[in-house]
């Protein structure tokens, strides 16, 4: 112990090393980013690919499965999982490997590639799954003249915003547009015999500027421009296009006239249109809090200058909000749980001094800790800041034991260097082997797969910085301070026992003096837990808990193909819904390729009446229900359910489409009946009416078309688009050609008049339409079809569905070549489940093993890991009284509870095996073992209980995410204390007794072979 000492008379040195890491700490407080969530990568990509309005078997025969075959013959790629719709395919890429950069590049490549060589791709959009949003934060310009909103938004707001560092990119929705529209008549231009494309072809060559040449050989080398660009309407209406009859003006034609424009970014406030929505993103090295402070102010300068006058900026949701409110929670509670721990602390030892000493070591812990964050390039996040708070309570344990025991020497009258000297002897080798068993069940988090696992990771992290720190300082800290500072007032050498010592020692004493005693109290423990597995089934679960932000995010979609009419209503609908529910304070909706989020904001404060988990489920309730009367689908958490993941979802794979619609029926019917189950439904059930074109060739060539003329004119028939643009009042506005009267019914079609030989005639006469049902999605696995049965959860965790839906899957007989199979959010929770038991299994082990070398003994580790399956009881009492979920953050909190419950029962053997040493025999050293450690067991499960307490009562945005790791850890820490105090005294008799017993045979054989030895010899 010569470091020991060589710490305790540099004193000076001492102190300058923690004033150091009170600077260096405190400056890297002001490094630390603050954020929701960490910026993390994800190992899987999203290409979402545009095709128009086509049917989605030729999406997938022209699009998919050549984009699937490319994207799989990535080196590092792991799967593929696709959903062909309407115009659309969305593929979902899952990547491993530590490349996942590179993999993603090639993905991007890839996919801009096929754009280019399939003509059939309107637009290719891919990025990489992130923790990270495009946007977080969102305004709304109101008022009544949306013309003037809009120049307010792209000539003041837009580049205003757009000019500050921390803003990356904006988005304006719901602008005041214009176009030039020319509205033909079918009779006119049938009557002109004029070509449709022929006059498009007239308008882009006249509406034209270029530079045609240059003359170099005069002054100043000037160029030569063309330039007919069309300036005006009237100059559109005044075009000479050629025809049968001559040269005729456009406007005899059709009709030309400037235009508000169909709003096609479809955003709707509160069921109406007559707003502009703005969204905000911002660079990447800036937090959501930086970028809306930087917004904020400068909203307010454009208020001040007066520029908004007449109309209102209205701040939507800020996710800024959300990580201030979440991360001064969690930091609140955190100081609860500090001072709460040091009142433990001070009723223990009633001692103010000795107090303070502890009080000093939670701030050094705390900022050597963030320093080590800072060095690692970790922020303040949820996950850091759980991980703090858990630490806490913890990080106090060690110099909790050192203190104690040399406030124990000093009460039996050692003075001051030699008290502390044997007190940190004494608990030493205990306070080492607590930090490492804690550190190592950390170890196995790495094999936890998935994104989950980086978020455990970084969890792990902080939990073993902040117990190295916590070590590091008491062994440096505590003694220093303890030598000089710590005073005992009475000596207590001969003073006898309390009532409570005395209480306990008789009860140690009845259980090991017998064994029939010690085996009746494991007895009793072991009963305790196997009725404790029979209340697992009664515990919520879930992969991830809920955010509980009074702000919710919802995807709904919705039957393909409705029109502007159909959408308007919609929103109407929805939003008289959700203005009926209580708290629900208001809502916007965005509709982005055929699928719908909503934004709902709920009251916030002093007006909030109602819990969210209750709204939630209300609203979620109330929109389902709307699909009796509206085109919807489906209707579930966009956070939960993004890129088509429902928490309930079979897939069912077989060959043929008849059959499997069969099946999928039959198993929704089975599926509709568990509890819980809501909105379920089968992909191949999604299907629409098409009218395939049968032509007539005879009749085509009869007439002197042809098929392609047929097509060409068919195609025309439906126009409506852009062919350019030009500038009016120094606005580019585009110019959309279109049909004055438009074909919206089928004999509306059929009797469309084209032009043959021997003049108009009916379409009628050349085709035929035939009816028949297409799928409007495809859902396919590493290019192999399959049907998705999917539905939503209501009333119920998902583990208890979870386990319903298992057990009709396994009873269920699908015919021969058809299975059944879990996927979605129940795939998900059953294989992190699976994984986290390997994980708590290898970190067992890891135990084992450091606990192994550390006492240089097999079976004195086995003795204190005995109270690990007997912690359970306690967790698993604490979730179901509770009703906390078991997630994936809970059993985070057991595989910590594994190295913490262990801290106590370390102290208790390591002591028992000093008296040992000491010529004690095994029932006295227990006894007096028990006696030397029942006050720092208590204290440090105490002060750890403390420290979590907090945590375990949060509410809020962050209480979701603190509560099941607070709960699982109290919960497990207190039964825990009793099965230390009782438990371990009742192994450990019963190993050593076993070993007594086989050395005194061992010792009998001896003596046996001696005197025949001796007898021989003498004979």
């Amino acid at each position: 112990m010569d470091w020991l000492k060589f710490i305790i008379q540099r004193k000076i040195l001492v102190g300058l090393l923690v004033a150091f890491i009170v600077m260096v700490g405190s400056y890297a407080v002001t490094k630390l980013d603050r954020e929701l969530l960490p910026t993390i990568d994800m190992n899987g990509a999203i290409v979402e690919v545009m095709a128009g309005d086509m049917p989605a078997s030729e999406v997938e025969n022209s699009i998919t499965n050549t984009l699937e075959s490319q994207l799989q013959g990535i080196d590092g790629v792991d799967g593929t999982y696709s959903t062909t719709n309407v115009g659309q395919t969305t593929i979902q890429v899952a990547f491993e490997g530590s490349d996942g950069d590179d993999i993603y590049n090639e993905i991007e490549s890839i996919a801009h590639e096929s754009a280019l060589e399939n003509h059939n791709i309107q637009d290719v959009f891919a990025f990489r799954m992130s923790t990270d949003q495009d946007y977080e934060f969102f305004l709304d310009i109101s008022g009544d003249d949306l013309a003037e909103l809009s120049t307010f938004a792209t000539e003041i707001l837009e580049p205003r915003l757009d000019r500050l560092p921390e803003v990356n990119n904006i988005s304006l929705d719901g602008l005041f547009e214009q176009e030039l529209v020319i509205e033909f008549n079918r009779e006119d231009v049938n009557e002109h015999g004029v070509e449709i494309d022929q006059i498009i072809n007239i308008i882009n060559t006249t509406n034209d500027e270029s530079v045609l040449g240059e003359l170099k050989d005069d002054d100043d080398s000037p160029t030569l421009r063309w330039d007919t660009q069309l300036e005006s309407a009237q100059e559109v209406e005044n075009l000479q296009i050629p025809s049968q009859n001559g040269y005729v003006s456009l406007d005899e034609l059709a009709n030309i006239s400037v235009q508000p424009s169909q709003n096609t970014s479809y955003v709707w406030k509160d069921g109406a249109k007559d707003f502009i929505f703005i969204q905000i993103g911002r660079v990447p090295n800036v937090t959501q809090i930086e970028m809306a402070s930087a917004v904020r102010s400068e909203i307010e300068n454009v208020h001040q200058e007066g520029l908004v006058d007449g109309f209102e900026v209205n701040e939507l949701v800020a996710q800024a909000d959300y990580v201030e409110n979440s991360l001064d929670g969690v930091t609140q509670n955190i100081l609860i749980g500090g001072a709460l721990a040091l009142a433990v602390l001070l009723l223990f030892l009633r001692n103010i001094r000795a107090t303070f000493i502890i009080g000093l070591t939670i701030p050094t812990s705390i900022l050597l800790t963030f320093t080590a964050m800072w060095l690692f390039d970790y922020s303040f996040n949820m996950l850091t800041l759980i991980a703090l708070g858990l630490g806490v309570g913890m990080m106090i344990d060690s110099s909790i034991v050192i203190l104690e025991s040399i406030y124990r020497k000093k009460e039996q009258g050692f003075e001051k260097l030699e008290a502390v000297m044997k007190g940190i002897k004494e608990v030493a080798t205990a306070v080492i082997a607590s930090m490492l068993t804690t550190i190592v069940v950390f170890l196995p988090i790495g094999l936890l797969g998935g994104d989950v696992g980086q978020f455990m990771i970084i969890l792990s992290f902080v939990v073993a910085a902040t117990l190295i720190s916590s070590v590091v300082v008491s062994f440096t800290l505590i003694p220093t301070l303890a030598e000089r500072f710590l005073n005992v007032k009475d000596s207590q050498k001969n003073k006898q026992d309390g009532l409570i010592l005395r209480n306990y020692g008789n009860i140690i004493t009845k259980i090991v003096k017998r064994k029939r005693n010690s085996l009746a109290v494991i007895a009793i423990f072991i009963l305790m837990f196997v009725g404790s597995l029979f209340l697992v089934t009664r515990v919520p679960m879930a992969i991830m808990p809920d955010m509980l932000d009074r702000y919710a995010e919802i995807m709904i979609d919705v039957e393909p193909g409705l029109s502007e009419e159909e959408q308007d209503e919609l929103a109407q609908e929805l939003n008289d819904s959700l203005s009926s529910i209580q708290d629900v304070e208001s809502n916007y909706l965005m509709e982005y390729s055929g699928i719908y989020f909503l934004m709902i904001n709920m009251t916030k404060d002093d007006e909030i009446t109602r819990e969210q988990d209750e709204v939630n489920e209300e609203i979620f309730t109330t929109l389902r229900e709307l699909s009796d009367s509206q085109p919807i689908n489906s209707v579930q958490d966009a956070m939960t359910g993004g890129g088509g993941v429902q928490p309930v979802q079979i897939n069912l794979e077989g060959d043929e489409f008849d059959q499997l619609l069969t099946i999928s029926e039959d198993f929704i019917d089975e599926l509709e009946g568990i509890d819980g189950i809501v909105d379920a439904r089968s992909s191949i059930d999604r299907t629409s009416v098409e009218e395939v074109i049968d032509i007539d060739e005879d009749a085509v060539l009869d007439a002197g078309l042809t098929v392609n003329q047929v097509k060409q004119f068919i195609e025309q028939s439906f126009m409506h688009m852009n062919v350019g643009e030009m500038s009016i009042n120094n606005s580019d506005i585009p110019i959309s050609v279109r049909w004055s009267d438009t074909t919206t019914t089928q004999s509306d079609f059929l009797d469309l008049a084209i032009t043959t030989l021997d003049g108009n005639e009916d379409l009628s006469n050349f085709i035929e339409l035939n009816q028949v049902e297409v799928p409007n999605q495809i859902s396919r696995i590493d290019g192999d079809r399959f049907a998705s049965i999917t539905a939503d959860t209501e009333g119920r965790d998902l583990g208890s569905i979870n386990r319903d839906v298992q057990s009709l899957i396994d009873d269920y007989n699908a015919p021969d070549g058809y299975s059944l199979s879990v996927a979605g959010d129940l795939e998900q929770q059953q294989e992190l489940m699976q994984e986290m038991l390997i994980i708590i299994g290898i970190s067992i082990f890891l135990v084992y093993l450091v606990m192994a070398v550390q006492f240089n003994h097999l079976f004195h580790p086995l003795i204190i890991m005995s109270v690990i399956p007997m912690t359970i009881v306690g967790v698993i009492l604490g979730l179901f009284i509770t009703q906390q979920e078991l997630s994936v953050l809970s059993a985070m909190g057991i595989v910590m509870l594994i190295g913490i419950v262990l801290n106590n029962a370390i102290l208790f053997i390591d002591r028992t095996n000093q008296l040992r040493r000491s010529n004690y025999s095994v029932e006295t050293a227990l006894v007096e073992a028990g006696k030397n450690r029942i006050r720092p067991i208590f204290m440090t499960s105490l002060t750890t209980v403390g420290g979590m307490l907090p945590l375990a009562l949060a509410t809020g945005a962050g209480g979701n995410y603190q509560a099941p790791m607070a709960t699982v850890i109290i919960a497990g820490l207190l039964f825990s204390t009793l099965i230390t105090l009782i438990l371990i005294p009742a192994v450990y008799k019963l190993f050593t007794f076993k070993r007594a017993k086989a050395g005194k045979k061992r010792r009998r054989r001896r003596n046996n072979q001696t005197q025949l030895d001796e007898s021989q010899a003498v004979s």
